[in-house]
């Protein structure tokens, strides 16, 4: 029995040996396939994540928020205030003066004007769900108390924002509207 096990079983095949030139080619076409379909995937999504690109009108048009891409992220900052001076009779005697950043916790930071203070930073485009295009990861400052909470943005039909502000999770924040400036 053992005899005819042996007698039965395969030879080995010597396969031939690949071209190297061939081998190379082959390299060099997947490489160039993988890198253009990067390439295509990651210029689309730029092109959708700049819809945000703009200058937006915040609730009540209190402020103009310019928006605007660095790199992969997006950003924002004050271009208008509807206000931008303190009031006469200010508290702390600053009658007339330019809104400056003065309740920043960086005391470095309070002579800063409002009018040009990034207050929208890091924003990533995530894509789109359920037909509206969202950015996360980013901050977004609050100058009238000196805090910064986590955002998201969503780009609504109608061409509006919803920008969420919020400590921790989503849950605990506030919802404003944006509308884009004409």
């Amino acid at each position: 029995m053992e005899n005819m096990l042996t007698k039965r079983r395969a030879k080995a095949v010597a396969l031939p040996k690949p071209n190297p030139a061939i081998v190379i080619i082959k390299a060099v076409l997947l490489t160039a396939l993988v890198a253009l379909v990067w390439i295509l995937t990651t210029s689309s999504a730029w092109a959708n994540g700049d819809q945000l690109i703009g200058s937006w009108l915040t609730p009540e048009d209190k402020a103009v928020v310019e928006i605007y891409r660095d790199g992969d992220q997006y950003f924002g900052k004050f271009t208008f205030l509807k206000e931008p001076h303190y009031a006469v009779g200010h508290e702390a005697g600053l009658d007339g003066q330019v809104k400056v950043d003065r309740n920043n916790p960086d005391a470095s930071q309070h002579s800063q004007p409002i009018i040009g203070l990034v207050m929208l930073s890091g924003m990533n485009y995530s894509g789109e769900k359920k037909g509206k295009h969202q950015w996360k990861g980013g901050k977004i400052y609050d100058p009238s108390n000196g805090k910064s909470y986590k955002c998201t943005i969503n780009l609504n039909a109608d061409g509006s924002l919803d920008l969420r502000g919020y400590i921790g999770i989503s849950l605990f924040g506030r919802t404003q509207v944006w509308r884009p400036q004409q």
